[in-house]
């Protein structure tokens, strides 16, 4: 008998160890480069951003690929990701002589675990669509199961959420597959103090305005952002002196895919403001784009900002991966 339970405790300690710890996977990426933004142009200047290059990049393993947000870490190379599948994404980009992107090194890829330190399975409740990441904290936004959870950083692939941020506005106006996309950080010595921001997707007030809302700090409350129907909004970041990127997305079968980017001025957000912003960038079908999903600032050592650009494929043979870069001149 004491044997027989014994083996039996031996078992489910080794069950939980193994849901404590979930499965990596190493997923080799293959890239080609970019050189034109603009389809047939050599033209590198776009409104207030010139591009650098891109890749677009494939992979034979099928769990690559449906990108919805990316934070690089201060060293300008390495980064985290997620996917709308409930993963995590960790890798770095490889730089050609000239510093243009010229590929990824494997990604090492990890699904999420919920609270009970289990694989989250089912899609409706694992649709990762932004990520933050600060000292301790990695920060995920959930759409279709409205939620923002707080893992730790570093060491968030090994573990489950360690509690959730609530949002300034009711939950229950958010829509299913229009709910929070981003998720951002404010600069720490900007008038929002490093507190969290996110924005919706699609869903809108009365006054058909983006629910948005700065989740903490002094500044504490909801804000909306203008709507410019068709587009939607898909990722964000702030760049370093406080104003707020918005990546957003437009698709219909008459004009097919289009993207552009918005700069929100750092004073304007505030409670209760309505906000709006100059158009940096816009772009069709006859550039290198595709389902732009993710969007991210980094400073360099010299003082030169890049944005980078991610396309998601949603695991499909019709789209593709894309990352493009580009540099902030105005």
């Amino acid at each position: 008998m004491f044997c027989r339970n014994f083996a039996v405790l031996f078992l489910l300690i080794s069950a939980a160890v193994a849901r404590a710890e979930p499965a990596r996977e190493i997923v080799p990426v293959k890239s080609r480069q970019i050189s034109q933004f603009k389809v047939g142009s050599d033209k590198t200047v776009f409104g207030a951003l010139e591009f650098i290059g891109g890749i677009e990049m494939t992979s034979a393993n099928p769990l690559f690929g449906a990108l919805s947000a990316i934070r690089f870490l201060p060293d300008g190379q390495s980064f985290v990701a997620v996917m709308d599948t409930g993963h995590w994404v960790e890798g770095a980009v490889i730089r050609d002589d000239a510093g243009g992107l010229e590929g990824l090194s494997d990604l090492t890829v990890t699904p999420m675990t919920d609270a009970n330190g289990e694989a989250q399975l089912e899609k409706w409740r694992v649709d990762s669509e932004g990520l933050a990441l600060r000292e301790g904290q990695a920060i995920v936004s959930f759409e279709q199961s409205p939620r923002i959870e707080i893992y730790p950083y570093p060491g968030f692939a090994e573990a489950r959420p360690q509690g959730q941020m609530a949002l300034p506005f009711p939950v229950e106006e958010l829509r299913s597959n229009g709910g929070i996309e981003t998720i951002a950080i404010a600069p720490k010595n900007g008038p929002l103090r490093g507190a969290a921001v996110v924005v919706s997707e699609r869903s809108v007030d009365k006054a058909d305005n983006l629910f948005a809302g700065i989740l903490e700090g002094p500044m504490k409350g909801a804000f909306t952002v203008v709507r410019a129907d068709p587009y939607s909004v898909t990722d964000g970041a702030f760049l370093p002196h406080g104003d707020l990127l918005l990546l957003e997305r437009r698709f219909n079968f008459a004009s097919g895919l289009g993207m552009r980017i918005r700069r929100i001025a750092a004073g304007d957000i505030r409670p209760g403001a309505v906000v709006d912003g100059d158009v940096m960038l816009e772009a069709d079908m006859s550039y290198q784009i595709d389902n732009m999903e993710a969007l991210d600032v980094i400073s360099r050592p010299d003082g030169e900002i890049r944005v980078i650009l991610v396309s998601d494929d949603n695991h499909s043979i019709l789209e593709r991966n894309l990352m493009l870069e580009f540099r902030l001149i105005k």
